[in-house]
């Protein structure tokens, strides 16, 4: 198999890496840089620039340069505001476009083009060729996005071999994968152009999120702008789009060293006809910065509210993201979570050495840790009626166990197949069977039968269904491995078939349930008209009978609506008639 590397696809800025020898290994480009700028930059003649050069022309060249499109990736006009400098193209409700040089661009070949260039660097940096990749996206990402992220590595040329949370990569990062059982950890992730707090639990060793929350438009830039403002003031005019771009590039730097330092000097010779020397201090950033980083607060607390834990109650505080470098971002964590975070790790490169650590995991690089894995599609049962009642969604986490309890749907059935089923449809028949067996119990009447069926997936991806009978104890048990491993192409055209097929498929369950319902209530209707009949008047009686009429045709046209309604009317016209025999039995009668 050939190599897998990690990819950290950010906002502001990518990385990618490899294990070798047993260590997660960053890669960097032909300067030396591991960090690469997620920007692109569309000249007026030639390829596409990304990364660093590109970064420059955010300022000399606004409309054509485009960074921060992860923000748009999987996004419809309309979700997202539009705040950037270049255009958004599309109506309300459409998949969102980048529009530059006349020509509209999904966000995920943006993406595109920043992996190629990833991929570019890690062959050149190995000297063989690079075609599996593990990518990370937001916990908060929902499948859309995760599909959209999936294709730009595609579109790179990258075969994808999993799509990580990135608070779990970088949980795996710090080696907090070794923490006791239900350990509590919070990754507080402040990056150039976004905010992500999550709460995770660890839980037989894979990470499982609780709780996210954040602001897709806040982070590191914002510092950026309101520092540039800031020695915009002090320059005094700086208008022209040179000098614009080169205060930018001051002000991230001075910024940085002003994390180690407690002042450094601005030198900027030849602006606007003279040379610029300035001093900040830490104390002066901080006052600017403050106001921003402050906004982090009330996410961390909404996300300890949403997953019911409180600062005590965290094993562990990790940082993410180059901007919780600023000794101003520590403290403030350290207050709302009333303990210092962990600094072991680059804040900067955790999230991809998680990214390469779960490479390794899948290429077999690294031993003896658990794979984190999901379940591709639902997984579940037929029940009575042809209907697929699903047991565990697709997506879950795993190792997961879940059950659910059933029951006899004919008097006198001695025993119930239990028909497994993998996939999206409404309809078993539309599903994959993956195996069937027979459980006995003893012979009860419709309903009375317990039976609970349960199904279990461990970290290596095996399924195993045990059915029970409640009151003999009698079980079944039986394993199946192909509830895990399947293809990409059988899981996108098992969903596509779902999307494709979604509105004749709730049809053809609501019918289903209605007409389970209608075979029910007819025989007890007529039953009961013969019990009780006699106490209903003439019009009562033509009634109930033109409404079984009614349901019956209803029946023949195969619509789940007009079925839904006929067997409402009927249940409305029976309940005199069902209150006559409530009354006789309560009566003894």
């Amino acid at each position: 198999m050939s190599v897998t590397v990690g990819i950290d696809l950010g906002t502001t800025n990518s990385l990618i890496g490899v294990m070798e020898a047993g260590f997660p290994i960053l890669l960097a480009d032909e300067n030396g840089e591991r960090l690469t700028p997620s920007v692109v930059h569309f000249p007026a003649e030639g390829a596409a620039i990304v990364g660093r050069p590109a970064a420059r022309m955010r300022t000399l060249d606004q409309e054509n340069t485009i960074y921060s499109a992860k923000r748009f990736i999987g996004r419809r006009v309309g979700e997202e505001a539009d705040d950037v400098a270049y255009r958004l193209a599309g109506e309300k409700g459409d998949p969102v476009m980048i529009r530059s040089r006349g020509a509209n661009h999904a966000p995920e070949e943006i993406a595109a083009e920043i992996l190629k260039k990833l991929r570019t660097d890690a062959e050149r940096a190995m000297g063989e060729s690079v075609t599996r990749a593990v990518i990370t996206v937001p916990a908060y990402f929902n499948d859309a996005q995760r599909n959209a992220t999936k294709r730009a590595g595609e579109m790179a040329g990258f075969t994808v071999e999993r799509i990580v949370n990135e608070p779990t990569a970088a949980a795996l990062a710090y080696g907090l994968d070794r923490l006791g059982e239900r350990s509590k950890i919070a990754v507080f992730d402040l990056g150039g152009g976004t905010f992500d707090i999550s709460i995770l639990e660890l839980s037989n060793g894979v990470f499982h999120v609780l709780s996210t929350n954040g602001n897709t438009r806040l982070g590191g830039d914002d510092i950026d702008a309101a520092l540039i403002a800031h020695l915009a003031e002090r320059i005094e005019h700086p208008h022209d789009a040179a000098v614009l771009a080169r205060l930018r590039e001051a002000a991230v730097e001075v910024k940085h060293r002003l994390s180690e330092s407690e002042t450094a000097d601005i030198e900027l010779p030849f602006v606007a006809g003279r040379s610029v020397s300035l001093t900040l201090t830490r104390a002066e950033l901080e006052r600017i910065a403050a106001p921003i980083v402050e906004r982090t607060r009330a996410h961390c607390l909404r996300a300890m509210a949403d997953a019911k834990v409180t600062p005590a109650d965290l094993d562990e505080i990790i940082l993410v993201g180059g901007q919780t470098r600023m000794p101003l971002v520590r403290r403030l964590v350290a207050e709302i979570f009333g303990k210092p975070a962990n600094t072991s790790q680059n804040p900067d490169e955790a999230v991809a050495l998680g990214a390469v650590i779960q490479a390794g995991i899948l290429s077999g690089a690294v031993q003896n840790v658990v794979l984190l894995d999901i379940t591709p599609l639902s997984l579940g049962i037929e029940t009575f009626g042809g209907l697929m009642s699903v047991i565990i969604p697709r997506n879950s986490t795993i190792p997961i166990k879940r059950g659910e309890m059933f029951t006899n749907a004919v008097s006198g059935q001695r025993s119930m197949l239990v028909r497994v089923l993998q996939g999206e449809r409404e309809m078993a028949r539309d599903n994959w069977e993956l195996g069937k067996f027979d459980l006995e119990f003893e012979q009860a009447p419709k309903g009375h039968a317990r039976v609970g069926v349960q199904f279990e997936i461990d970290a290596n991806g095996i399924l195993r269904v045990l059915a029970r009978d409640t009151k003999t104890g009698r079980e079944h048990t039986v394993e199946m491995t192909s509830a895990v491993d399947v293809s990409d192409e059988a899981v996108e055209k098992m969903l596509e078939d779902s999307l494709e097929h979604a509105f004749e498929d709730m049809n053809d369950r609501a019918f289903t349930e209605a007409k389970l319902k209608a075979d029910e209530m007819l025989p007890a209707v007529r039953i009961a008209l013969t019990q009780a009949g006699g106490e209903l008047s003439a019009e009562e009686k033509s009634a109930i009978t033109a409404r079984v009429a009614d349901v019956e045709a209803a029946i023949a046209t195969g619509a789940a609506q007009p079925l839904k309604k006929a067997v409402a009317a009927l249940d409305e016209a029976t309940q005199r008639l069902a209150a006559i025999l409530v009354e006789r039995a309560v009566g003894g009668r």
